[in-house]
C-alpha cells in the first residue's frame, strides 16, 4: 500500500507518501480500504515531535472506508465503516479494532463520516460525558467555527441548551448560522468581560483557558482538550475542571452519524484535499483558521 509515513518528526517536509507494508488485522480487528481520513491539530502536533512516537509510522486518528477482511464479530468484508484508525488513517489500509468503529448511515459520505472521530466525539464527550451539559443550561463554546467547535455548537444546540459561540468576525455569520444564540468576537471584546454565569465552558483553543474561568458560574464545569485546566483559580469558585481525551466509542459514533444523516448536525469541510498534498493540508491546519474540519482524499 502507499501511506504518509514520517522517519522523523519536524515540519511538514517530514511527511513522505511512500510505499510501506500492508498492515495485517489480529484477532478482533479488520483492515479498512480508507476512502477518506480527517487532519486534526493532533495530527501536526506528533508530527512536530509533541508526543512520543515509536518511528516510522502513520498519522491520522480517523477515517472512514469498506472493510476489505474482518476479523471482528458482527463486521463483514463491503461494510461501509468509520471511526478510530489504530494503524494510521492517512493510508491506502489500515487497521483497527471492531469495537472502535460503527457502520456508516448511507445517507453520510465517507467525507463526512471521516470528521467524527476526533471532531464529532471528542465534543459530544466533552459536554455530556465530562460536564453533564442538559437542556436549559448554556454552554460557551471557544473557537466555535472549527472541527470541534461548529459540532460542539450543533450538539449543545440539538440538546436543548443555549449556546454562545467565540472566534473571529469572519466567523460570526458561520457560527450564528449553526445555531448559536450569541457570538463574541475576540478582536473586539473580552470573553471574560462579555460572558457570565455560563454551566459548562468548553475551551477548544487551550489558550488563555484561565480566562474563561470567570465565565462559568459557581459550580459550574470547565472542560478543555488543547492545554492543561486552570485548576486553582477554578477551585476557588467551586467550579469543576477536566483536561479531555476522546476514547472511541461505538455507540456514540452511529448516534452522531444519525444525527448528520437526518440533517440535525452539518459537516462543515473547508476543503478535501488529495493524499499526496498532505503537506499542504498540515500548513493549512497549522494556521489556526480553518473553518470546520480539512479532510484528506485518499482512494475513490
Amino acid at each position: 500500500m502507499k501511506a504518509v509515513v514520517i522517519h522523523e518528526t519536524g515540519g511538514p517536509e517530514v511527511l513522505r507518501w511512500e510505499e510501506a507494508p500492508d498492515p495485517e488485522p489480529d484477532d478482533g480487528e479488520v483492515l479498512i480500504r480508507v476512502r477518506a481520513a480527517g487532519v486534526n491539530p493532533v495530527d501536526w502536533k506528533q508530527r512536530s515531535g509533541n508526543y512520543d512516537l515509536d518511528l516510522p509510522t502513520i498519522l491520522g486518528n480517523e477515517a472512514s472506508g469498506t472493510v476489505e477482511r474482518s476479523r471482528a464479530d458482527g463486521l463483514a468484508e463491503g461494510d461501509e465503516v468509520f471511526g478510530f484508525a489504530a494503524s494510521g488513517g492517512y493510508a491506502e489500509l489500515a487497521t483497527t479494532p471492531g469495537a472502535a468503529i460503527a457502520k456508516k448511515p448511507d445517507g453520510v459520505s465517507h467525507e463526512d463520516a471521516s470528521t467524527i472521530q476526533v471532531a464529532a466525539q471528542t465534543a459530544w464527550q466533552s459536554l455530556f460525558d465530562v460536564a453533564g451539559l442538559e437542556s436549559g443550561q448554556t454552554a460557551l463554546v471557544t473557537g466555535a467555527a472549527g472541527g470541534v467547535g461548529h459540532y460542539a455548537v450543533q450538539l449543545a444546540k440539538h440538546a436543548g441548551a443555549r449556546v454562545i459561540g467565540t472566534g473571529s468576525s469572519r466567523n460570526r455569520d458561520f457560527v450564528l448560522g449553526l445555531g448559536a444564540d450569541e457570538y463574541v468576537d475576540y478582536t473586539e471584546q473580552d470573553v471574560a468581560e462579555a460572558v457570565s454565569d455560563v454551566d459548562v465552558a468548553f475551551d477548544t483553543i487551550g489558550a488563555e483557558t484561565e480566562k474563561l474561568v470567570s465565565t462559568v458560574r459557581d459550580g459550574g464545569f470547565l472542560v478543555v482538550i488543547a492545554s492543561g485546566p486552570p485548576e486553582e483559580a477554578a477551585k476557588e469558585r467551586g467550579i469543576r475542571t477536566a483536561l479531555h481525551v476522546t476514547e472511541p466509542n461505538p455507540d456514540e459514533l452511529r448516534r452522531i452519524a444519525e444525527l448528520i444523516g437526518a440533517g440535525d448536525v452539518r459537516v462543515e469541510i473547508q476543503e478535501e484535499i488529495p493524499i499526496s498534498e498532505v503537506r499542504r493540508a498540515h500548513e493549512v491546519s497549522e494556521s489556526g483558521h480553518v473553518r470546520g474540519k480539512l479532510v484528506l482524499a485518499v482512494s475513490g
